[in-house]
């Protein structure tokens, strides 16, 4: 068996040269990992981009990447949990590149504990930024929208355990779901309007901006991770970008309230017999027995 095919290279478009020439993409959390690499294709396609992150370093690194394929980038520091703070980076983006056409609630927080073990200010940590501010930034947008009479799209980046609950991550799970639930309650409010609201939710995309104790917990035991996989690989950073740049773009403008899972059908995978039960706290002390 040799699995799904691998897609074309890093550098080729899914979508037409210049299909968002003249517009402006909010990326939160643009500069690490996921929210990067669709940045970037973005980017290749014409757009210019604001990278909005608390962190300087991360801000750099996406605006670097952006200007490396030749684009126009845009470091903004924000807390999207902080409405305020999305309000003067929203007016600091359109000083500087014009209205925001796009945008992707790409920030996340996520680390594993048991449930019982977490405190509240962690479980608010993740469901601040995930939930809260997935609704702060859209709701954003769609006032500024709305008043100036333009259309938009918001990418919401979700989670396939919004569905089947995340244990060991169950603030991160429980905000994902949330926010599936939000892009169908938006999509709707939104549609007279001419905004669209989607969510993507990907698979196994490895890269290397992980937190540390998440990296640990890829990288431990011996299994291949595209073993675990019935595409019998793991996804490429670019086929993501591909994915967020058709979801907003003009060719797919009778697209809305829709969650695009793309993952291999790794979250389908049913079998005659369920593996061998470990237990979560059995699983967190020994990652390298899974």
């Amino acid at each position: 068996m040799t699995g799904l095919p691998k897609p074309p290279a890093l550098g080729a478009t899914a979508l037409p040269a210049g299909t968002y020439a003249g517009q402006v993409v909010f990326v939160t959390g643009g500069g690490t990992g996921l929210g990067k690499a669709m940045a970037v294709e973005f980017a290749r396609l014409g757009a210019s981009v604001a990278i909005a992150s608390r962190r300087e370093e991360h801000r750099a690194s996406g605006v670097a990447a952006i200007e490396a394929v030749g684009g126009r980038g845009l470091g903004v520091e924000v807390d999207v949990r902080e409405p305020e703070q999305v309000a003067a980076a929203f007016d600091l983006v359109e000083s500087e590149l014009g209205p925001i056409d796009v945008l992707i609630n790409n920030a996340a927080g996520n680390f594993q504990v048991p449930a019982e073990e977490l405190s509240i200010n962690g479980w608010r940590a993740v469901t601040g930024i995930v939930l809260d501010g997935t609704f702060i930034c859209s709701t954003e947008l769609a006032r500024r929208a709305k008043a100036a009479g333009r259309p938009a799209s918001i990418l919401n980046i979700g989670a396939t355990y919004s569905w089947t609950g995340g244990p060991g991550t169950s603030p991160s799970a429980a905000a994902k779901a949330g926010v599936t639930n939000l892009t169908q309650s938006l999509a709707v409010e939104w549609a007279p309007f001419g905004i669209r609201v989607n969510c993507l939710a990907p698979g196994t995309f490895p890269h290397d901006d992980h937190p540390t104790a998440l990296l640990a917990l890829r990288n431990a035991g011996s299994i291949d991770p595209a073993e675990r996989i019935p595409a019998g690989r793991v996804g490429e950073l670019h086929e993501l970008g591909w994915a967020a740049t058709f979801m907003c773009s003009p060719y797919a403008t009778y697209l809305s309230g829709h969650t695009l899972v793309l993952d291999g059908a790794n979250w389908l995978r049913r079998g005659l017999r369920m593996p061998l039960f470990v237990p979560l706290h059995e699983q967190i002390a020994h990652p390298e027995t899974l």
